[in-house]
């Protein structure tokens, strides 16, 4: 192979700066005096304990074609993988089989020859490494582990990052598998509601082994933006899974006591009950993550076959910072809502299926609100975030504190602005409207398909019609859908026939063309970064209201709201596919098709 000529061109070493840069010279990369400027600032520390490619990326030179491009880490590991002929992989950290890598190397030989093993088979592993000269550990290892070696150049930085992770953590699984270990689990006594992550520094076996696992755990799902942390208890092992961007990922896989131990560490983190493992349990953590950020976890516990499960759903304050332009609204939706919100009482419903963010447009709305001027109250069932503005309580009904009895309660504490996390039932929709009849502005949210449905679902509740034509301003309908990865989207020429079954009857001009998922690094291959809103925001003037009648038919509600300018979920989508932001697969996907 061209690749095995060209390294055995040179003799077995480690990358030298000087090297590197004499390389770097010799592709044009870099011109002679920058290069020759940068050897007097590196000091023989420098040289003995750092890597290379990382001793000139942090120096930030500059491209010898362009003065204003900096060459970066990740592009001098390109450019090392293509002249020494391996390829080139950015590590997915996800996709690293991590419960396995400590069983091929120890941790001090991976850290001696700078690799990582990435990928492992029955027929062969593959070692992401940093220093592609340096070969004699093939031969030793390849007698040992007896599979195929297949090497590849990766970032110095992520292979030193996750080499200490993931041994770390294997190590610490193995440590907690004691029957020592759990037992020193279990003594463990009160501990303060708020984990300060990335302190512990490189685990070690004089640490507990449980403590770094589940500090790893939180601090790897805050890494990989993770919305939702799964762990699910099988009868050998445990699963460990994120979900990222709607869609479930597998993560790691534990012994089943050790599962047992993490879960009841992060239960007395949450403030929760260790001993009952028989009845669903709630908690919270109030958490600080490595650069500083502070993040809220709300707990759930639920008994199964193999013993509790435990889902870490994660909100991160930031998104209350974020604008409406942010969540997904268009302009026109922007100038609806704000018209809605800036009523002095009334109620305002925001429906969708659970997961479609009902909860951040609520949270991110009220924040807007909660001026000193104003008090703004709610009751939800639980907290979700913790927000200093709000004068949040929490639905108990162990002791007989329901939504309707919240809401009663409130009105006594003099508001402007109630939030009712759900309206559910006949009691807490008469309390709603009886708090806007009042001279409220009361925001809720309803499980509904689209906004004229959430008037069915009110009646069907028991709310009479004409109390409904008297206290509801408005209902938003909302979905959240991928975004395209903005690093491997694609055009192509618009279909006319898709694009007409996506907006019809509408009759929106097509585009020329049309951005579609491909995949890559950045985005796992699955072609999506991120998510945003879609929303279908549903005023009620007063010729809308004349509809609503005691046998009320929602399809003439409907048609009306269209030519008076309603946007539906469908079309939404189609605006911002039309713009890039995602695909029509994506609309398809969330978005509801009616025939009327």
């Amino acid at each position: 192979m061209a690749s095995d000529k060209q390294i055995e061109s040179r003799p077995d070493h480690r990358l030298t700066v000087d090297e590197v840069l004499d390389d770097l010279v010799a592709d044009g990369m870099v011109t002679r005096p920058v290069a020759q400027g940068l050897l007097f600032t590196v000091t023989p520390k420098d040289r003995a304990e750092r890597h290379a490619l990382e001793l000139v990326a942090d120096a930030k030179i500059h491209h010898a074609n362009s003065t204003k491009r900096i060459i970066t880490l990740e592009e001098l590991t390109f450019w090392l993988a293509k002249r020494t002929g391996l390829d080139y992989l950015r590590i997915d950290p996800l996709k690293i089989d991590a419960p396995n890598v400590g069983d091929l190397v120890t941790a001090s030989y991976a850290a001696w020859n700078r690799i990582l093993p990435v990928s492992i088979t029955a027929e062969q592993v593959v070692f992401a490494t940093s220093e592609p000269y340096l070969t004699s550990w093939i031969e030793e290892l390849g007698g040992i582990i007896k599979r195929e070696i297949v090497r590849v150049v990766a970032n110095p930085r992520d292979i030193e990052r996750y080499r200490n992770e993931f041994f770390g953590v294997s190590n610490s699984v193995k440590g907690a598998s004691n029957t020592e270990g759990n037992k020193r689990l279990f003594g463990l006594g009160n501990l303060e509601a708020l984990v300060e992550l990335g302190k512990s520094g490189q685990i070690d076996a004089n640490d507990s082994h449980i403590v770094h696992i589940v500090d790893w755990l939180l601090q790897y799902a805050f890494d990989q933006r993770a919305s939702d942390i799964h762990l699910e208890p099988r009868r050998e092992v445990g699963n460990i899974r994120f979900r990222i961007d709607g869609v479930m990922h597998p993560v790691y896989q534990v012994p089943a006591l050790v599962m047992t131990a993490v879960t009841s560490r992060i239960k007395i983190l949450g403030r929760m009950d260790v001993a009952e493992k028989r009845r669903p349990q709630d908690g919270r953590i109030k958490t600080r993550s490595e650069d500083g950020r502070e993040l809220e976890m709300r707990l759930s516990t639920m008994p199964t076959a193999f013993g509790e499960k435990l889902v870490m759903r994660i909100f991160n304050p930031d998104v209350l910072l974020r604008n409406f332009a942010d969540l997904g609204f268009g302009e026109e939706d922007v100038k609806r809502w704000q018209a809605m919100v800036g009523r002095p009482h009334g109620i305002i419903l925001v429906t969708g299926p659970t997961g479609s963010g009902k909860t951040t447009t609520l949270y991110s709305t009220l924040k807007t609100l909660a001026t000193p001027l104003v008090n703004v109250c709610t009751v939800e069932e639980p907290i979700e975030m913790v927000e200093p503005a709000f004068n949040q309580m929490q639905v108990q009904h162990n002791i007989g504190l329901d939504f309707a009895s919240g809401i009663r309660t409130l009105m006594r504490q003099d508001p402007d602005i109630i939030m009712v996390g759900e309206i559910r039932d006949r009691e807490t929709a008469e309390m709603a409207v009886q708090a806007s009849l009042t001279g409220h502005l009361v925001l809720s949210t309803l499980h509904t398909n689209d906004a004229p449905a959430a008037i069915t679902r009110l009646l069907d509740i028991g709310v009479p019609h004409y109390l409904i034509k008297a206290t509801v301003i408005g209902v938003v309908a909302q979905r959240l859908v991928r975004t395209l990865c903005p690093h491997c989207k694609y055009d192509a020429p618009t279909d006319p026939d898709l694009w007409e079954s996506l907006v019809n009857p509408w009759k929106l001009h097509a585009p020329d063309t049309l951005w579609h998922p491909k995949g890559c690094l950045e985005c796992r291959n699955t072609g999506y970064y991120g998510r945003i809103g879609l929303y279908e925001i549903l005023t009620l003037d007063a010729e809308l209201r004349e509809l609503i009648v005691a046998d009320f038919n929602e399809t003439p509600l409907r048609r009306l709201a269209y030519q008076k300018g309603l946007r539906p979920l469908r079309i939404s989508g189609a605006f911002k596919a039309a713009r890039g932001v995602t695909s029509m697969e994506e609309v398809f996907k969330v978005a509801p098709i009616r025939s009327d």
